[in-house]
């Protein structure tokens, strides 16, 4: 698994135009990425577009990262999960069940790939459950079921501002969380 180091690294050279580098970057993260696509989207052919429109992105804009501290996977999974969004929105249709199931491909995470997004997994809903219900549920509507902000401040009553709030909070809370 890369380090934080290497991913910044990689991310750095990708600004100079290292086509190497990123393809490297690529195959060290694109996993995580997809799985915040998919879970996003539900579709996997959607997935994989929206997978490869963050990636030139991410290309485009990574003379943008600056290394502060933060982790850089956090910024490239923002980048994909507003890249979702984005595609989510754009497209807004009804899929038909027979034509979903012509669309899915089996591609099984290997038992490798397998037990580490399981344990990142316990990482983060131990995380998310430390988290006020509420708060814990906004955050789950926004990053995982791509609601917008508007959205989730609707459904639980509380100002536009409030749930900006909410949703700044509660990731500066999971971070730290995840740090320890």
């Amino acid at each position: 698994m890369a380090t934080m180091d290497d991913i910044e690294n990689l991310i750095a050279r990708s600004a100079l135009g290292d086509r190497a580098a990123f393809s490297r970057l690529y195959d060290r993260t694109s996993a995580k990425l997809f799985g915040v696509i998919l879970r996003v989207l539900k579709d996997r052919a959607s997935a994989e577009d929206a997978l490869q429109e963050a990636f030139m992105k991410i290309w485009r804009h990574s003379g943008r990262y600056s290394v502060n501290g933060t982790s850089p996977m956090t910024w490239m999974i923002t980048i994909a999960r507003n890249t979702a969004i984005d595609h989510l929105r754009r497209v807004k249709e009804t899929v038909d069940v027979d034509d979903a199931a012509d669309r899915l491909v089996s591609a099984s995470p290997t038992p490798e790939q397998s037990a580490v997004a399981a344990g990142e997994a316990r990482r983060i809903t131990a995380c998310l459950d430390e988290l006020e219900q509420d708060r814990g549920a906004a955050v789950r509507g926004a990053y995982l079921e791509g609601h917008s902000y508007a959205e989730l401040a609707e459904n639980f009553g509380v100002p536009l501002n409030t749930m900006r709030t909410w949703l700044r909070r509660s990731l500066q809370r999971l971070q730290e969380c995840m740090a320890r």
